[in-house]
């Protein structure tokens, strides 16, 4: 990936989330964090702030927020919401795992960690509203909003419904020129009628 982003001169990599497959991390001694993180993100320009998703959530979430991990390689930052401030551009990191009613109505086999989460509606609660006030606040040139689900996808997974009834008008109330996403493991571009894109 390093080798990658040097050859087509990449200006910046965003993590998406689902750091660590299937099942996220079992505490801050799991081998995968060496493996998975460690010994794969190595070159310089691949440094970056990271970010939760639902397979994330499926393990010990607080061991990815604990700053012990940061001792343990100092590259490794990772929060659930946050703002990256560029030159001309502030990225908006939401996270939307906790949106996704059937991760705490139908969880199947998983085992969701929602510490830090609960209560629920208090958590989105206050993070639509630190959300809705940052980008009315925000001066950049590009808004950018980054989340782990699609508001919209004609991947396998489909429309995140609870992003598109919460999430989306504050979107489009506050001039958001861009929402990128993870989860469906594929690329789409997809342009609504209105002058957003997600």
């Amino acid at each position: 990936m390093g080798r990658v982003v040097d050859e087509l001169n990449i200006d910046f990599v965003v993590s998406t989330g689902d750091n660590f497959y299937d099942d996220g991390l079992t505490g801050i001694n799991d081998p995968a964090f060496q493996y998975s993180f460690s010994d794969i993100y190595t070159t310089n320009n691949l440094q970056k702030q990271w970010y939760n998703g639902n397979h994330d959530y499926r393990g010990d979430v607080e061991a990815q927020l604990n700053p012990i991990l940061q001792n343990i390689d100092h590259r490794w930052f990772c929060q659930r919401s946050f703002i990256v401030h560029t030159e001309i551009a502030e990225f908006f990191f939401v996270d939307t795992t906790p949106f996704v009613d059937k991760y705490f109505l139908k969880p199947k086999d998983h085992k969701y960690d929602w510490r830090g989460v609960l209560p629920r509606n208090k958590y989105l609660s206050n993070l639509l509203k630190d959300l809705e006030t940052t980008l009315r606040d925000s001066t950049a040139k590009w808004k950018i909003v980054v989340g782990h689900h699609p508001v919209a996808s004609i991947g396998h997974h489909g429309d995140t419904k609870e992003l598109l009834t919460h999430l989306l008008p504050i979107l489009e109330a506050n001039n958001v020129d861009m929402y990128m996403n993870g989860h469906d493991h594929c690329l789409e571009h997809i342009s609504s009628t209105s002058r957003s894109m997600y």
